[in-house]
């Protein structure tokens, strides 16, 4: 049994690049199966496996080409659809993604990758339990969960309540190095059904991200106290001087 794990790097806040922290290991401690981690992305994004396999994933696999620069998420999910079908899936296997990567924020990618999988998804997960080649997930909806059956292979999005993110052991830093990180570049998934010119990139991509910035910093509140005609009547000199009213 393996388990096969989407990250992504995105731009936090500070303007550094983080790690999306979507993702679990809790099924390995359980059944000591391998961990695979899979992202899409420049060549420095390497660094970022390095660092999830010294959190504990076994493998580190890098999508990484020119041809597949500027995809949005229907073009990435025909790309890393393709990376985990190279990989190849086993009958008690699973991949995860997160429920939505933190920069896009479109909750998309996941749901199409099983779709071109051809594999069963629950999505929204909070709770998993493994009893033999069926899971039961328990699903979060709006107002409530909802436990769910699902038989593996299958295709995961998490909550990130699921699990609270490892941090990289000593031993890991250690071993993080021999570990492999292999690169599926153009030339490694060209002949796959899903690669063709017409579905990867810009050109296969049907929206297309005009412009991308850090939000601006908002400045601190003010807390107003008191329930008397005296400070309803400093809110209202404060908002009339914003112009608000």
């Amino acid at each position: 049994m393996k388990i096969i794990v989407s990250v992504k790097q995105v731009p936090d806040t500070s303007g550094k690049v983080a790690v999306n922290p979507d993702g679990t290991l809790n099924i390995k401690d359980a059944t000591g199966c391998k961990v695979l981690v899979v992202t899409m992305g420049p060549p420095p994004a390497e660094g970022m496996l390095r660092e999830l396999i010294a959190m504990g994933a076994d493998e580190g696999y890098l999508v990484s080409a020119r041809e597949f620069g500027g995809s949005d998420t229907y073009a990435t999910s025909q790309i890393l659809a393709a990376a985990v079908d190279t990989i190849g899936l086993d009958k008690d296997d699973i991949v995860f993604c997160g429920r939505q990567a933190i920069d896009g924020d479109t909750a998309q990618v996941g749901p199409q990758m099983a779709e071109k999988l051809h594999l069963p998804q629950v999505t929204y997960a909070a709770d998993i339990q493994k009893d033999g080649d069926t899971l039961t997930i328990k699903r979060m909806l709006e107002d409530g969960y909802m436990t769910i059956k699902v038989n593996t292979p299958c295709l995961i999005t998490c909550i990130k309540e699921l699990n609270t993110p490892r941090y990289m052991s000593v031993s890991g830093v250690f071993e993080c190095y021999s570990k492999p990180v292999t690169v599926l570049d153009y030339n490694a998934l060209k002949d796959h059904p899903l690669i063709d010119a017409t579905t990867i990139g810009l050109k296969g991509s049907p929206t297309n991200i005009l412009t991308s910035f850090t939000p601006p910093q908002k400045g601190a509140g003010q807390m107003l106290e008191g329930n008397d005609m005296k400070t309803c009547e400093k809110l209202a000199g404060i908002l009339s001087e914003k112009h608000i009213i």
